[in-house]
Order: structure tokens, then C-alpha cells, then sequence
């Protein structure tokens, strides 16, 4: 007998208590959930008239959030004789009365749309279209049938989808039928490509023709809807994307009650507060928040908000980055009545605002200033002009707003921010800039402070950002 130390027999014993726990979590068979949801889970056939479509096979449709990036999850048939093509894709019920949801790029241009439901069930049943929302890939149909068997959306937040968590796919793949295939949450909070994606990563195996298939957690509630593969080859390699039910349950209440989305619009620009910015912004601590860089006619110029402000609280939620707060905003009922704190000159303010709605704004352009005569000098690195007719034509500006960027040392810091020729600076320490003595100034304003940077607002093409740009060469 092997002698085995103190130390080596409490591990021993430690891993023996431990194990036992271990096996208890995994299940021993995903039958009896399989039975359970399947009667809800549904085949979609959908028939287009096409003119001489003979694109590649295997990807995302053209207009998809996802065409640049992910093979879609849908086979695509051949053209017949009278020029149609056939597609198949996935869906589930969710109500007894026959609304069902799906992907949209799954029945994007169909000129007829049938439901398959499981053996046994009704064959080749017509479906109407309700609404669409491209944003998040979801569609929602209605069927003539009632007293349907149908599953319900449970939690896909933190406490309800953990990494790790054991997690059930089922769909119509690559034509085969009604399958079943399980796997975990491998990560959350995934981005495609999409301005309100959080989607579950799963290892669960997923293919063409799971698109908008359901992604069951283990009590048989629908945590996500199956709609993007990251694959070299065009078949599961393990890397599936769900978008979550926290997102798609409110865009699945808004199809179903009006016909298309009607998301929440706060109406500024913003990006993401960087740690280079933490020194120039007076009052910040970190780099958290949404720093606004635009804000036209709308709820937040009503509501007192101005470019250079940092939200960094809305609706009583903590910001941490854009992203999170555009999921926020979209996610919030037209004409509500929001609180939201920004940092401004070092002190918090609370504003409210009265959000818009996305689908109907419209961004209005800001008066142009007076045009000044040029009066190109360098600093920073940079040589500058203000606006004029010449370099309007040379750089293809549309505004006579700030100071142009005409040269630029490629050794210099601003260099290694990105900044280029032809690049407009339209303020300097969050104050505007229309001429090279405003710009000194804001340049000697933030030295006598003792910063040892500058946040600047810079356009290109009309996109604005910020940069902080040291002063300190």
C-alpha cells in the first residue's frame, strides 16, 4: 500500500466530497426535456420568386446585420423552372393561439411562408407575416390554429444563463427534420455586428437551418433564438450565437402589438470614454459612461444635454460603456419620462427626458457659423486653417464648423491618435473652436489647470469623436 501524506489524504478527501456534486448537476438524459418542448418547435418552408439569383450558397443573405461576418443557418434551394427558390429555417410557438417566432432573414422576401409543426401534428400550414425587426434578426408569425402547444421565455440574464449552464438547441438542420442537440452557455454578452446584440454563445451543436430554433434552458424556457454560426466551413464547429431572450421578448411584444418596433431614442451621438480621457475631463474617475458628441434637435437638447457631457447614470442604471446604454434606450417605451445624471464641467447634473422614438427621428443639421478668413499657424504637431472654400473642395467638407487639419507630423502624438489631413476639429476643451486664437487658448486654459491633455471633438466624413491629445511632446 502506497503511503499517502497528511496533506495528499485531505485533498484526496476534499476531491471525493467534490465530485459527487459534480455529477449531481449534469443530467443523465435530455429525454423528457426533448419530449416536453418538442410539440412547440417548428419546420418553416418559404417559397420566393427570384430573377437569376445564383449567389453563393451558405451565407447570410444581403441587407443581414450579419452579412460581412457569419454564415447564416439556412440552406438555400435551387431554382426551378419557373425561377422560385425554397428555404428552410426554424421557429417556435409561443402562444396557443398560433403566434410563432422565427429569424427574419429566415422568411426575408418570402412570397409564401408554411409551418411544418412535429410528427404528428398539422402539415404545410400557412403563416402570416405579423412583423419584423432587422435590427435583431426576429420575425413574428401567426397561424390559423388554436389551442397549440407552445413554451414560454425564461431568464437569459446573469443569474438565469451562467457560462457553464447546461443549455438544449432544437431546429430543422440543413433539412434533416426535427433535432435535438445540447451543449453549455459558453459566453455571454456577444456582439455580431448589431446595434442591440447580446447574444449567447453556445457549443451546442447548430447548423444551417436552426435559424430561429429555440435554445432551451434545462426547465424547458426559451433562453435564446438560434441565429449565426462562426464556422470556416460552413458546418457547427462549436461556435453557435442566440440572441437573448432579454432582447428579443420586448421586440417579439412590439411586433406582436403594433407591427414593427417602436425603441426609445434619447437623440445625441456618443462613444466610449477612453482612460487617455480620464485627465482631460474634469470630474472623471474612470473610463466608464457614454461621452455624447453630437446632440441635434431632439429629447436630449429639450432635456439640456450637451456635446461633451458624460452620461454616466440613465433610468437609475449605472452606465458603463455605449453599448450598454443604446440597449438601454432601445429598450425603453417611447415617451417615457427618464432621469438621467452626466458629468459636466466636473459636477453631476440630473436632467429628465422625454424619449423620442428611433424609427421616426430625424437628425437636423446645426447652422453653419460665419465663415472666418483663414489663418493656418501649427501646434501639437498639427497645422491648422480655418474652413474655407479651397479646402472644402480639397477635403470634401460639408460644414464651415472649426479647424482644419492641413498637415500633420507624422512623429507627432497626434499622429499616433489617428489623426489625419483633412480631419475637422469643431471644439477644444469642450468649448467650440472657430478660430487658431480659440484653439491657443483652450491649449493655454488647460496648461494653467495643469492637465496634460486636451479632449478634442473631431469630425471626419461627419462622424464626430473624441480624442484626448497630450500636451506634454
Amino acid at each position: 500500500m502506497a503511503l499517502i501524506t497528511g496533506t495528499a489524504l485531505v485533498l484526496a478527501m476534499m476531491l471525493a466530497q467534490a465530485t459527487p456534486a459534480f455529477s449531481q448537476d449534469r443530467p443523465g438524459t435530455f429525454a423528457d426535456l426533448a419530449e416536453q418542448v418538442s410539440p412547440s418547435v417548428v419546420n418553416i418552408t418559404t417559397s420566393t420568386v427570384v430573377a437569376g439569383r445564383n449567389g453563393p450558397q451558405g451565407v447570410v443573405p444581403e441587407g443581414s446585420p450579419f452579412e460581412d461576418f457569419f454564415n447564416d443557418l439556412q440552406p438555400e434551394g435551387d431554382n426551378d423552372r419557373q425561377r422560385r427558390s425554397s428555404a428552410l429555417g426554424s421557429g417556435f410557438v409561443i402562444s396557443e393561439d398560433g403566434y410563432i417566432v422565427t429569424n427574419n432573414h429566415v422568411i426575408e422576401g418570402a412570397d409564401e411562408i408554411l409551418i411544418e409543426f412535429f410528427p404528428g401534428g398539422e402539415p404545410g400550414v400557412p403563416a402570416e407575416l405579423v412583423g419584423t425587426d432587422p435590427n435583431t434578426d426576429i420575425a413574428v408569425l401567426k397561424v390559423d390554429l388554436e389551442g397549440l402547444p407552445f413554451v414560454e421565455f425564461g431568464d437569459s440574464n446573469a443569474e438565469g444563463a451562467r457560462v457553464g449552464d447546461w443549455v438544449m438547441a432544437m431546429g430543422n438542420p440543413l433539412g434533416q427534420g426535427f433535432s435535438v442537440s445540447a451543449g453549455i452557455v459558453s459566453a455571454r454578452d456577444r456582439a455580431l455586428s448589431g446595434t442591440y446584440d447580446d447574444y449567447i454563445q453556445t457549443d451546442a451543436a447548430i447548423n444551417r437551418g436552426n435559424s430561429g430554433g429555440p435554445l432551451f434552458n434545462m426547465d424547458g424556457e426559451v433562453i435564446g433564438v438560434n441565429t449565426a454560426i462562426l464556422s470556416p466551413t460552413g458546418g457547427s464547429i462549436g461556435i453557435g450565437f442566440a440572441m437573448s431572450s432579454a432582447v428579443v421578448t420586448n421586440v417579439v411584444d412590439q411586433l406582436r402589438e403594433f407591427g414593427e418596433t417602436r425603441r426609445g431614442w434619447l437623440g445625441v451621438r456618443i462613444q466610449d470614454v477612453t482612460p487617455d480621457m480620464i485627465d482631460a475631463i474634469e470630474g472623471l474617475l474612470s473610463a466608464n459612461g457614454a461621452l455624447v458628441t453630437e446632440v441635434p434637435p431632439g429629447p436630449a437638447e429639450d432635456a439640456g444635454m450637451e456635446s461633451g457631457d458624460v452620461i454616466t447614470v440613465f433610468d437609475g442604471v449605472e452606465i458603463e460603456d455605449t453599448r450598454e446604454l443604446v440597449r438601454i434606450v432601445g429598450n425603453s417605451p417611447v415617451g417615457k419620462e427618464v432621469a438621467v445624471t452626466v458629468l459636466r464641467n466636473g459636477e453631476s447634473q440630473d436632467l429628465t427626458v422625454v424619449l423620442g422614438r428611433r424609427e421616426t427621428a430625424e437628425a437636423v443639421a446645426f447652422p453653419a457659423p460665419e465663415e472666418v478668413e483663414p489663418e493656418p499657424s501649427q501646434f501639437l504637431g498639427l497645422t491648422l486653417s480655418t474652413v474655407t472654400d479651397d479646402l472644402k473642395d480639397q477635403y470634401n467638407l460639408n460644414s464651415d464648423d472649426g479647424l482644419v487639419i492641413t498637415a500633420i507630423d507624422p512623429d507627432s502624438v497626434a499622429a499616433s491618435k489617428g489623426l489625419v489631413e483633412g480631419d475637422v476639429i469643431t471644439e477644444a476643451g469642450q468649448q467650440k473652436v472657430i478660430s487658431i486664437e480659440d484653439f491657443e487658448t483652450r491649449i493655454m486654459e488647460a496648461s494653467d489647470a495643469g492637465r496634460t491633455s486636451l479632449l478634442l471633438l473631431v469630425r471626419r466624413g461627419g462622424d464626430p469623436r473624441f480624442v484626448a491629445l497630450s500636451l506634454v511632446e
